[in-house]
């Protein structure tokens, strides 16, 4: 049978997939066209300029017109490995990713505590809505990606969270709660894998809630016993984007009896990633791996 033309790339990507797990190299979430792709958009660029802004001193890649969504896959020592993946969401307002601050970097910090550390690039369009569907099937298409794979790349199927940032925090979430069916007509077998998260972790996410409803939750974000996994939550009462955002949605968890730690902080704004200052809200890493330790995800082999 002769294979159609666009199907080679996607399944000489999926057959050489354990092979790109060593070199980060990115790895094609769709074979053909993305779902819901309508226009052509610029080529994907850094938009950092000299004069923006600076983060511990140091740059930040921001990432704009992503319309090419993927995966890079990031392994620990083998020595240390525990089986355990997270898929990284980066943030950026649904207009760019700040794709070292909030993706390569995080996947390096997985990596020095046994997990391995999933960048997903998704699809952030310049224009569109501000919560944006294509991030969701980007999303499902990511993790279910992972799952389908997980015993061919030596990752426990049942021990894949999502960490998110900012926008991607709110992107973590809304896969949380939006995984028993796919945002896309289904494409093939991975679409047919488990996209739920088993765990997930918001750092100063956004949107959670909808500041002129009173905080109510979005209605995206359906809280609920028997589909949102258990959640870890990290901000700061200073936070642009408004503490009550990760506040209410903490409280929502916390009523469905749903797993959940939250740790506030008094200062250090908005977008520190994991690039330790002097604010004692860039220890956040410290607790997450005390928290994922203590949940059993680190567990050994």
């Amino acid at each position: 049978m002769k294979l159609p033309l666009w199907l080679v790339p996607w399944l000489i990507a999926i057959g050489s997939l354990a092979g790109l797990a060593d070199d980060h190299r990115p790895i094609p979430l769709w074979p053909g066209t993305v779902p819901g792709a309508v226009r052509t958009l610029p080529p994907e660029a850094d938009t950092t300029t000299a004069t923006s802004d600076l983060v511990a001193g140091r740059r930040v890649i921001r990432l704009g017109n992503v319309s090419s969504p993927t995966i890079s896959i990031y392994r620990p020592d083998p020595a240390k490995d525990t089986g355990a993946s997270v898929v990284v969401c980066p943030g950026g307002g649904y207009y760019i990713l700040a794709m070292d601050l909030e993706g390569t970097e995080v996947c390096e910090w997985l990596n020095s505590i046994g997990v391995t550390g999933v960048l997903l690039k998704y699809r952030v369009p310049k224009g569109e809505e501000k919560k944006p569907l294509a991030p969701l099937q980007d999303a499902q298409r990511g993790l279910g990606l992972v799952r389908y794979r997980a015993k061919e790349l030596g990752l426990d199927p049942n021990r894949i969270g999502v960490l998110g940032f900012s926008a991607g925090g709110h992107l973590a979430a809304y896969l949380s709660n939006n995984h028993q069916t796919r945002s896309y007509p289904l494409v093939d077998e991975v679409d047919r894998t488990s996209c739920r998260p088993d765990f997930c972790i918001l750092i100063y996410p956004a949107y959670l809630t909808e500041r002129e409803k009173n905080d109510a939750i979005s209605p995206e974000l359906p809280v609920s016993a028997t589909t949102t996994p258990p959640t870890f939550i990290a901000l700061t009462e200073d936070d642009g984007v408004r503490v009550e955002t990760g506040l209410f949605y903490y409280l929502a968890l916390k009523n469905a009896k749903i797993p959940v730690e939250m740790h506030l902080y008094p200062n250090g704004g908005h977008g520190y990633g994991l690039r330790r200052t002097e604010a004692l809200v860039t220890t956040w890493p410290d607790r997450v791996a005390e928290w994922m330790k203590a949940s059993g995800w680190l567990k050994p082999r």
